[in-house]
């Protein structure tokens, strides 16, 4: 069993920056690809980024290429996103997520409680 806890949200004005930071339980933190999705107000959570295990692959969505940086240190058993260039349409619960079983990039086991992330225009 893996608990998730997200930190680092907050209100932000457009164009700024934020990083947000997951801390993982449990010794096979490593082994794990890790993910960061959202959900805005109405809408389906949708993926935002991943990162494998070694942190040598990782992947965006379209809206966040550029932008966002997931990253992660094992020794912390931590998983970062750093948000820069922020719009208000980055307005969302950010969630993140760890995925045990490799089942694909958007399908992940374990998932933690969200932290809330606001931008203003």
């Amino acid at each position: 069993q893996v608990q998730l806890v997200e930190s680092g949200g907050g209100l932000v004005q457009a164009g700024g920056s934020l990083r947000l930071s997951c801390a993982a339980s449990g010794r096979t933190f490593s082994s794990y690809a890790m993910g960061w999705f959202r959900q805005a107000p109405g809408k389906e959570r949708e993926f935002v980024a991943r990162i494998s295990s070694g942190s040598v692959i990782t992947y965006y969505a379209d809206s966040v290429k550029g932008r966002f940086t997931i990253s992660r240190d094992n020794n912390k058993n931590t998983v970062y996103l750093q948000m820069n260039s922020l719009k208000p349409e980055d307005t969302a619960v950010y969630y993140c997520a760890a995925d045990s079983s490799f089942r694909g990039r958007y399908t992940y086991d374990y998932w933690g409680q969200g932290t809330q992330v606001t931008v203003s225009s």
